[in-house]
């Protein structure tokens, strides 16, 4: 073969990787929000019954944007620079499972499309909307460099005091130094949680920094949201045994009620519980989770989300232990991780059908649901899961669903 072919060749296999750069955000771009054909409807009524819906909050919602409006919202330029390809493509995604574009007020229209969104799937609900602080170092300065985007917290408390569909989700670092002045002026404001991300933040929940943030928590009665696990969304790399599962022990011993994001269900962590001899011994992150879920004395102020369970990097062993685990199903509480949770390949209901978690009908169903509401998608999804073991059909039981729970 001669160079020039060679080279066309070359070319051509550039252009192919190129096309599917920028052309695969777009594919999976979803469509505008829309009302259920009728068939699909009384579909979708089916699984809901039983519900009560003015209950059924969605407890991982995020609120992101750009700083169009006034927002105060900021994202990282690395994440808008096609110098760094995977995390522009990253963004990328995160758009076009959003619905929007960078032209006109992305800001604005991110929230018009989420409010429709939510009240076509169920009105009579809520939205948990998280605000996203930045890194924070040791001496308490933001390090933007280090974080992937930053929501403030006035941002989501002006958006849940204008829309009674939202309430709004704070989000402190603990190593600022006016971290306790923050929480309680977001309380005061509203705020009905916090949240934090500890990879992606910088933040180690056992370590004694914490300690008087944890005691303001107590004292204000709200729970922390926090991630754990492996982080992939965003930005975690230096951090990611900040995700340890078991490190959320301190806020747990201080009185803090804990809501654990995922269900600690990505990756592998070191088991701390294995001594000096075995500390380096690396364990499933989601095995980790189950040990300290399952320790009797914090029952009444532990509890997990199962946002992102059925996505295709967790499907499997995660789905089945949690439908079987019924004893923990009151503990559980439900959310999307919206705008994630819009992304068409993160979920694959074919998938989940294979594995038998998921009817050949319903899965059909949960498709046409997809197209018109990704939201109602996600909800339905999880209401439609069942696994057969030992002549017992397990699911979700109904509380897992009815959250509101979780914050009054």
């Amino acid at each position: 073969m001669d160079r020039r072919r060679l080279l066309k060749l070359a070319l051509a296999g550039l252009g192919g990787l190129a096309a599917l750069r920028f052309g695969l955000p777009w594919w999976w771009r979803v469509g505008p929000p829309r009302a259920l054909e009728p068939e699909v409807g009384a579909w979708v009524e089916g699984k809901l019954a039983g519900l009560d819906l003015s209950a059924v909050w969605d407890t991982h919602c995020h609120v992101v944007g750009v700083g169009a409006g006034g927002s105060g919202c900021w994202v990282n330029p690395e994440m808008l620079s096609h110098a760094n390809p995977w995390r522009r493509l990253q963004f990328d995604c995160y758009l076009a499972g959003a619905g929007i574009s960078l032209g006109g007020d992305p800001d604005a229209e991110y929230l018009e499309r989420l409010l429709a969104l939510h009240r076509l799937a169920n009105p009579a609900g809520k939205l948990v909307a998280f605000a996203f602080d930045y890194h924070i170092d040791d001496a308490g300065r933001e390090v933007p460099e280090a974080s992937t985007f930053f929501v403030p917290d006035e941002y989501v408390l002006r958006l849940a005091a204008e829309h009674d569909d939202l309430v709004a989700c704070a989000s402190v670092h603990p190593y600022r130094t006016d971290a306790l002045a923050r929480l309680d002026a977001a309380v005061a404001a509203g705020a009905v949680a916090v949240k934090w991300l500890p990879n992606a933040m910088g933040i180690d929940p056992a370590s004694p920094r914490c300690d008087a943030f944890y005691a303001r928590l107590v004292h204000h009665g709200i729970p922390l949201i926090t991630h754990a696990g492996h982080e992939s969304a965003v930005h975690a790399d230096e951090h990611q045994e900040y995700g340890n599962p078991l490190r959320i022990r301190s806020a747990l011993d201080a009185g803090v009620k804990v809501c654990m994001a995922h269900c600690g269900s990505l990756g592998e962590m070191r088991d701390l519980d294995a001594g000096k001899t075995g500390g380096e011994r690396k364990r499933e992150s989601f095995e980790l989770f189950l040990r300290v879920f399952r320790e009797p004395r914090w029952a009444e102020r532990f509890f997990a989300d199962i946002s992102a369970v059925t996505f295709v990097n967790r499907a499997d062993v995660v789905l089945r232990e949690l439908l079987v685990a019924e004893d923990l199903h009151p503990r559980l509480v439900n959310g999307t991780d919206y705008p994630v949770v819009a992304v068409d390949p993160v979920i694959s209901t074919r998938m989940l059908a294979m594995d038998g978690l998921l009817s050949d009908e319903d899965r059909s169903m949960c498709e046409r649901v997809f197209e018109a509401n990704p939201l109602l998608f996600d909800l339905v999804l999880k209401r439609s899961l069942r696994l057969q073991a030992d002549g017992v059909t397990h699911r979700f039981a109904d509380a897992v669903f009815e959250t509101r729970r979780l914050f009054v």
